[in-house]
């Protein structure tokens, strides 16, 4: 029995790019007798009263503050939970003192994400312990995954592309500036760029731009 009692949870997912959405949709796909996702929502407004947001902050830690209050201050929006490899303190504190329900990690398998999920409905703050640096969950995706292109490394050339200097990517990512330079260099090797205008160029033209896209109804969802 789900933590609605009768039905499984309607789930909305937020985030701007539709690659990181989709990977994150399929995750729940072996679970929709627990989760069925209603909405893959980017910068919209709900069409649905959902039981949970998850809100994905893949390269948009810039937003995140503004984009998190205006989930948690919906009324569509029963519970609202962060979904994110970043849990440096003081962003866990920020988030909770907004009123999220949830603080999750990407390196929780599947099964485990969705039991966090059912907690969350039944009433629970659930925030994940951290395990320091560790790979996403297998089945998540993100721009360049099949390039070879890591997860953060992923979300590092995603700041680049939007403009971000290594200053703002170090700030943003609570990374040191001698990591984020490691982080380019190790992106340049895997793409074949030479340079940072190479990079972005090659970051625009393979889905590292926001998409700003919206899917209602994911795979026959009310």
């Amino acid at each position: 029995m789900t933590s609605t009692g009768t039905r499984p949870l309607l789930v909305t997912l937020v985030d701007d790019y539709d690659v990181v959405l989709m990977g994150l949709a399929h995750l729940f796909d072996p679970y929709r007798d627990r989760i069925v996702v209603a909405e893959i929502d980017a910068n919209a407004v709900l069409d649905d009263t959902i039981d949970i947001v998850l809100y994905d902050s893949f390269a948009q830690p810039e937003s995140d503050h503004h984009e998190i209050a205006e989930l948690v201050a919906n009324p569509k929006a029963t519970h609202v939970v962060v979904y994110t490899w970043n849990f440096q303190p003081e962003l866990v504190a920020t988030a909770l003192e907004q009123g999220v329900h949830g603080y999750l990690s990407k390196t929780l398998p599947a099964g485990e994400l969705v039991l966090a999920l059912e907690r969350v409905a039944a009433g629970d703050i659930v925030v994940s312990e951290p395990r320091g640096r560790a790979p996403s969950t297998p089945g998540l995706d993100w721009p360049g995954k099949v390039e070879g292109i890591t997860d953060r490394e992923s979300e590092i050339l995603a700041l680049i592309t939007q403009g971000k200097s290594n200053a703002d990517v170090a700030t943003l990512t609570y990374l040191s500036p001698n990591t984020v330079k490691s982080y380019i260099r190790s992106v340049y090797r895997k793409i074949g760029a030479e340079s940072r205008t190479q990079a972005v160029l090659w970051g625009v033209a393979n889905g590292f731009s926001p998409d700003h896209h919206r899917i209602d109804h994911w795979l026959g969802g009310p």
